[in-house]
């Protein structure tokens, strides 16, 4: 099994610009998860419309490309919601400008292969089926060893351009929007494979036994790579600053500098072993304040998802973060390891 809890803080700013989203059962799989945190920039509205919509197009993505690998799914879903975001702006006659850093992770049960063939032959339920998935059942969770370990972690250097139907007027939702379809289960035999995602700053580590492993990359203007790429596409970099302004080099949204700050985002695969205790997603509002590892150990003795979420704002609060705080925590294990 897994759980799931999400906290946030406005902290010392006067408006909160972070959004959040998540789906249990995501693509009607029982076990398996949708996760993100959004940090807003120059307003809320990007981090808003992807806390409504991200997962909705993430979910299109999925279905009109079923044989992708999952790493190049969620490039077309940056793509496809950094062009939403900035037609957006355009209609609104560059009222809603503003942009937003992402973190995204996708719990996927799969074949060994990499598919996910078990759904041509579905399980059928077990008796305890009827439980409600707030419980976030997993199936799987007794997958003998790790197959792949951590990957290296890729971003493309240049989005490719796709459309996407924008609509601003739906409510915040916490599943996607078509009909309701029945819940598939999975075999025993599947391994579950997380797959990150992120663009900007916002971050996500993984607890390894204990060790904080961090799967995504922070896009800043400080960063000797992404400064090259600023510079190699004409812009420059100021004091850590894209042209001077912006201090991330990749987010969704922010149209006005969408040729030097792209929404490609970095991607990394890493099949969950026994080894592998929880996730942590959050915006840099926690991690201007800790490092990945003194992260884990603050919450790693605790078994509720939510109260540990809670004491990483409640840390970052505390240790006076200058900015909105925002932690999504996703706890492989029930137990909190024993120590000698």
């Amino acid at each position: 099994t897994f759980s799931l809890g999400v906290s946030e803080d406005r902290g010392p700013r006067r408006t909160m610009e972070d959004a959040h989203s998540f789906v249990v059962d995501f693509d009607a799989v029982r076990g398996q998860g949708f996760f993100a945190v959004f940090d807003g920039h120059a307003g809320k509205h990007a981090a808003e419309w992807c806390g409504q919509h991200f997962h909705e197009e993430m979910l299109k993505s999925l279905h009109k490309n079923p044989e992708v690998p999952i790493p190049d799914v969620f490039n077309v879903t940056f793509n496809t919601v950094d062009y939403a975001l900035s037609r957006l702006s355009e209609e609104s006659d560059g009222k809603m400008h503003s942009g937003c850093t992402a973190v995204c992770a996708f719990l996927r049960l799969e074949d060994g292969d990499g598919k996910q063939s078990f759904l041509d032959n579905p399980v059928t339920p077990p008796p305890e089926s009827s439980r409600s998935s707030k419980e976030f059942d997993e199936s799987g969770s007794g997958s003998e060893s790790a197959l792949r370990s951590l990957g290296s972690g890729t971003f493309p250097l240049s989005p490719s351009s796709s459309t996407s139907r924008v609509n601003n007027d739906q409510p915040p939702s916490k599943s996607p929007p078509n009909e309701p379809v029945p819940v598939r289960f999975p075999p025993d035999t599947v391994r579950k494979v997380l797959y990150s995602a992120n663009v900007g700053d916002a971050r996500g580590v993984l607890c390894r036994g204990g060790k904080a492993v961090r799967l995504t990359y922070d896009h800043k203007g400080s960063d000797k790579y992404e400064a090259k790429r600023i510079m190699d596409a004409g812009g420059f970099v100021m004091s850590g600053r894209v042209n001077g302004v912006l201090a991330v080099t990749r987010s969704l949204g922010d149209s006005s500098m969408k040729e030097f700050v792209v929404g490609a985002p970095y991607t990394t695969e890493t099949e969950i072993c026994d080894d592998d205790e929880f996730l942590i997603l959050a915006c840099d509002g926690l991690w201007d304040i800790a490092s990945d590892q003194a992260a884990v150990d603050l919450v790693r003795d605790m078994d509720d998802a939510q109260a540990m979420s809670k004491k990483l704002v409640n840390h970052a609060s505390s240790h006076r973060t200058s900015d909105n705080v925002t932690v999504l925590v996703v706890r492989f294990k029930n137990e909190t390891p024993k120590t000698a």
